[in-house]
């Protein structure tokens, strides 16, 4: 009897013998780990948890049943500890408690062959074989819990019955021009509301949507000889008369049936884009002459990313002679050297006043006087050159003289740009002065202009106001989207309030009286950290809304460090520690400084969308920190290179005593630092100044260790680009997330009510029309982006109620 349970028990061995060598190298990396953490002043819990587990995992390889009383006692210990840290914060509590308690399920559900050989050694029987299972079914119940609490909403705000007050107006808000069922611009108005006043599907039949049709562009990879680091598919779709027309990453502009997505026509203008670093086009514009039929009478003007922009014959695609040359205008025109890549165009023109106004990207971070960020109007039926803003010379609207050039290094407008056509203004976003991240020996005007809104004259370019949204920029904080116009109630008697929304990527969305550009919220200037690098000096203050929500983060403590298992977590909390990191407004640092949010931005050029009836805000907004570190000019390789070059990652910075390395805050399994959610959708309603809901967009189901899809429906907020729409009927359909996900929201509370999963992420903003059949249509790009994750995809989907 004793020989055949001794022997029983040592065949079953193994299995604590495999507990055993996971936690005892748990414990190791943990308990070294930790140490370094608490000589950091951060948690003590790593190293007594690595403690812990080194006396643990011996006593489970020996088959000491006082291992698995010592492991469950840790376990409970845990618990508590991340209660205490987080609450019941089910995402929070994933990384802590998960790893831990899944070994502690094992052990007891096997508990008939685990513990046999703790049994074994007193040659007994197996005892307690039930106990163990109910109390290792009660954990898989808590953990089918918290996975299920996961596939929720989270940290959710919602005051629905706020809206109630708030019934859909009756004020007309479309211009006599704009066809209700047309989108003829790219945020449908000249302001970028992004609303449509279809409302044939509402939230009580969206869920029937269907997939109407699916056009294919064939703009697939990289062309021939481009070594590009991103391909991006972030057109909206025009629809204006009897089309549907968009741009691909390779500049074709196409043409297809609204109602069936046939193609009608398409034009290649055979860009040069073998040096281009970024393949992006977020759009065509459209302009009509009044009045006036024939050819080239409706015109689609586009831009293109070798610095060239082209008139087409709205119905035939056709060039328009009379535009410039041949159709044909050359950007670089009084720009002097512009190397290959350096300057383009990414966002469609906006049309004001029979003039395209246009600006242009530049390469970040490569080198000191980069070409002009001048912003221009061309005459849309001659191509003439109307007016250009120099900020250098904003005394000269013309093109300079022969051997003069727009003044150089002056900050860009690479995102989209509004108009008011009636107060016959232009609403200019601006960026930085490239180098992004060290400010030392900018242009006074840099300075004055830069991460600001610039207000000028339609017909004359000449500048009426201005305000700056970020102070001597240092992080990046360019204006990044499309400002947005919207009227808003005056008091008993008075005349509307004509509001301009600034979205930036630090996440204050700016509210301005379009006209004067005066705060219509009030502005503190609030002191920010201070301790440059060496030739390099601060803005002491930063500017801050007080009575308007903000969308920007909390400051990040280092228990809001995340992971997907505890020893990812640890390396978070350290790399938490070793960074500069005082809150908002971090400097660069040689260390390496935690920016959050970072580059990448609260608001990107996705912007808001606004119900202008309802008066309510809709905002999609990112939550990724970036680690910036410089690098002396003597360290840096012979290339002059440090980090990617160029771009959201990085660059030598040429012409400064600093490279710069902009890098993702991201665990070593690829999923970033920071605690979910990574990416959130809000209402705010303007009226009160409130936020009448706010969840987390997007799943992890595409998203997982390493960029591998973790098949895993967590609702832990994605990363996105891209932006909504919001509809009279009440609902907001929005993609943009890495999850590859379209969706249809309810605007009363921010549930999702339909989705639909595309061939790749929707990165762009839809657009909503109406049909020649007289159903209401909603058309998604689908071509994913390199950045999120996924690129290639070529497709434009179209999705309608069934007929």
């Amino acid at each position: 009897m004793t020989t055949s349970n001794t022997k029983t028990g040592g065949s079953y061995r193994w299995v604590s013998a495999l507990l055993g060598l996971i936690l005892l190298l748990t414990g190791v990396a943990m308990l070294y780990g930790g140490i370094r953490l608490i000589t950091l002043d951060g948690s003590w819990y790593y190293a007594i948890a690595g403690i812990v587990l080194l006396i643990t995992a011996p006593l489970l390889l020996l088959a000491r049943r006082s291992g698995f009383v010592l492991y469950a006692g840790f376990c409970a210990a845990t618990l508590a500890w991340a209660l205490y840290e987080c609450g019941w914060n089910p995402i929070a509590l994933l990384p802590r408690v998960l790893f831990f308690l899944v070994l502690l399920i094992v052990m007891l559900l096997t508990w008939r062959w685990f513990a046999r050989p703790f049994f074994a050694r007193h040659s007994k029987r197996v005892r307690g074989t039930r106990p163990a299972l109910l109390v290792g079914s009660a954990l898989t119940l808590l953990l089918f819990s918290l996975f299920v609490a996961g596939l929720q909403p989270f940290h959710g705000i919602d005051l629905a019955a706020a809206l109630e007050q708030y019934p859909a107006e009756n004020t007309p808000v479309d211009s006599a021009l704009t066809a209700p069922g047309d989108w003829p611009n790219y945020g449908r108005t000249p302001g970028g509301q992004r609303y449509s006043p279809l409302e044939q599907i509402t939230p009580a039949n969206v869920a029937d949507l269907t997939l109407a049709w699916s056009f294919h562009s064939g703009a697939t990879g990289l062309p021939q000889g481009n070594k590009a680091s991103e391909l991006m598919f972030e057109a909206t779709p025009l629809k204006v008369r009897d089309k549907l027309v968009f741009c691909t990453p390779h500049d074709e502009v196409i043409a297809v049936s609204p109602e069936t997505g046939k193609s009608i026509w398409r034009f290649n203008p055979h860009a040069n884009l073998r040096a281009v670093p970024f393949l992006a086009c977020r759009g065509v514009s459209y302009d009509e002459t009044p009045m006036a039929t024939g050819f080239c009478a409706h015109r689609i003007i586009t831009a293109t990313l070798d610095a060239k922009m082209y008139a087409l014959d709205a119905d035939t695609g056709q060039r328009c002679p009379a535009f410039g040359q041949n159709g044909e205008i050359d950007l670089t025109a009084g720009m002097g050297l512009v190397k290959p890549g350096f300057y383009y165009v990414t966002s469609p023109p906006s049309i004001v006043h029979g003039k395209a106004v246009i600006g242009g990207w530049v390469y970040d971070n490569v080198e000191r006087g980069e070409p002009s960020g001048v912003v221009r109007a061309f005459d849309t039926r001659s191509g003439k050159l109307a007016w250009a803003f120099d900020m250098g010379r904003t005394d000269r609207t013309t093109l300079p003289p022969e051997g003069e050039f727009y003044t150089r290094g002056t900050p860009n407008v690479w995102a989209p740009i509004s108009t008011d056509p009636v107060l016959g203004l232009v609403y200019l976003p601006t960026g930085n002065e490239t180098p992004d991240f060290f400010g030392g020996g900018r242009q006074a005007v840099s300075e004055k202009y830069a991460s600001s809104l610039i207000a000028v004259d339609a017909d004359s370019g000449k500048i009426h106001w201005h305000f700056q949204t970020t102070h001597h920029d240092i992080w990046d904080y360019d204006v990044p989207a499309q400002p947005t116009t919207v009227d808003l109630p005056g008091a008993q008697g008075k005349p509307p309030v004509l509001a301009l929304l600034v979205p930036t990527k630090r996440g204050e969305l700016f509210m301005l009286d379009r006209r004067t550009g005066a705060p219509l919220t009030h502005i503190e200037e609030r002191p920010v950290p201070q301790g440059a690098v060496p030739g390099e000096h601060l803005s002491p203050t930063q500017p801050f809304q007080t009575d308007m929500p903000t969308f920007a983060p909390a400051t990040l403590r280092e228990s809001d460090m995340w992971g997907a298992t505890p020893l990812d977590q640890l390396y978070c909390r350290i790399r938490f520690k070793e960074l500069r990191y005082e809150g908002p407004f971090t400097p660069p640092s040689v260390q390496g400084s935690l920016a959050y949010p970072g580059s990448a931005g609260v608001f990107e050029w996705g912007g808001v969308s606004v119900d202008p009836l309802r008066h309510i805000v809709v905002a999609n907004n990112n939550y990724m920190a970036i680690i910036n570190k410089l690098t002396p000019r003597d360290q840096v390789s012979a290339s002059g290179k440090q980090g990617n070059k160029g771009g959201d990652f990085g660059g030598p910075q040429l012409g400064t005593p600093y490279a710069i390395s902009a890098a993702p805050f991201l665990s070593p399994l690829a999923i970033p630092c920071n605690q979910p959610p990574w990416g959130m959708l809000s209402a705010l309603d303007l009226k009160t100044r409130k936020l009448l809901w706010r969840h987390p967009l997007g799943s992890a189901y595409d998203n997982g260790p390493f960029g591998i899809s973790s098949h895993v429906p967590l609702q832990v907020g994605v990363p996105n680009m891209g932006g909504s729409v919001v509809t009279r009927s009440g609902l907001i359909f929005i993609a943009a997330t890495a999850d590859r996900t379209l969706r249809a929201i309810d605007l009363r509370t921010g549930r999702e009510l339909w989705h639909d999963t595309l061939p790749f992420g929707g990165i762009a903003t839809p657009s909503v029309y109406e049909g020649k059949d007289g159903r209401q249509y909603i058309v998604i790009a689908a071509g994913g982006h390199t950045g999120l994750g996924s690129s290639g995809g070529d497709a434009v989907m179209a999705f309608a109620l069934p007929k």
